[in-house]
């Protein structure tokens, strides 16, 4: 697949990875500062600093976010986001600093390589100086290095997902992009075809079993099995305000539904951040569309540029 830019001026993408331990981190950075929106699903969310990106609070602008393996472990990362944004002297101005505004999401990883090894502020200040605007790698990559999807049967009989982006440019200079890190509990489906790419392997014939229809049939987990999510980043050079980012997060939700079946379970913690940099006139309702359309597209991606890892088998290695 050909790479893919960031399409946004002023966003640059950076990742930190552990292939050892099959975990890792990325940050998005917006430096100059971007009004952010977020929406949350699912029951198994795990987040830091989402505050800041309510309406009603004194902040107006994020300088970066930090999607993170390792659950609830992975937020420490955020710190050193924050420390490399301070040294550079961005973040909200408090007199005698500046605080960096860094809202920040994870995904569970734990369960391939080494659970011991979480990301942490070491690896985000490395993903922070790896940060580029165009040329980010994709795949089993930064926060995507240990995501897996389809865990109906357990990690064992899953498949690798990562990360992806897409983006596209509309008349009059509009810019929309999106990255997904895709560790979903249900499958991937192509949405150009609906058929399944990745998901749940059947432990007896190792085909992809259709995790919907097995779970008619009677196969459920019951238990907490805390396994799964899947994060994306909504980026456009369009004017928002902080509701309409929102709006643009939530109308993204689509692009997981279009993709992840079945989507926003108990089980995920599924978490859609929008961030708008404020060059061209954005409309909410045309940047909301299209940044659905670029979700599913990233999450597409993310499953046709993951690598084997942990001893989870990638679309890659099933589909040479």
């Amino acid at each position: 697949m050909e790479p893919c830019t960031t399409a946004v001026e002023g966003v640059r993408v950076g990742h930190a990875s552990d292939l050892h331990a099959c975990t890792g981190c990325t940050v998005i950075l917006c430096e100059r500062g971007a009004v952010g929106g977020v929406d949350v699903r699912g029951w198994a969310s795990g987040t830091r600093e989402i505050d800041a990106l309510a309406p009603h609070h004194l902040v107006d602008k994020v300088h970066g976010l930090l999607l993170a393996g390792g659950s609830a472990f992975g937020l420490e990362a955020a710190a050193g986001v924050m420390r490399y944004l301070e040294e550079r002297g961005i973040g909200f101005d408090v007199g005698v600093t500046k605080v960096p505004i860094v809202p920040s999401a994870i995904l569970f990883d734990l369960k391939i390589g080494d659970f011991r090894t979480r990301p942490d502020a070491a690896m985000g200040y490395r993903a922070c100086a790896a940060a580029v605007e165009e040329g980010a790698d994709e795949g089993s990559v930064g926060v995507g290095t240990g995501a897996t999807v389809g865990k109906l049967f357990g990690v064992r009989h899953a498949m690798k997902g990562g990360v992806g982006m897409a983006s596209v440019e509309l008349p009059g200079g509009l810019r929309v992009w999106a990255l997904a890190a895709v560790n979903a509990f249900g499958d991937v489906r192509d949405p150009s075809t609906g058929d399944i790419v990745a998901g749940a392997r059947d432990p007896a014939s190792g085909r992809l079993a259709n995790t919907v229809l097995q779970m008619k049939q009677g196969r459920l987990r019951r238990s907490f099995h805390g396994e799964s999510t899947t994060l994306a980043v909504i980026a456009t050079n369009g004017r928002l305000t902080k509701g309409e980012a929102i709006l643009v997060a939530r109308m993204g939700q689509g692009g997981l539904a279009r993709t992840i079946s079945p989507v926003h379970t108990a089980f995920d913690g599924d978490v859609i951040f929008a961030l708008a940099t404020g060059q061209v006139e954005g409309d909410v309702n045309l940047v909301g569309q299209v940044g659905a359309e670029m979700v599913a597209a990233a999450i597409l991606r993310a499953i046709m540029t993951a690598t084997s890892l942990g001893g989870v088998p990638a679309y890659r290695e099933l589909h040479p």
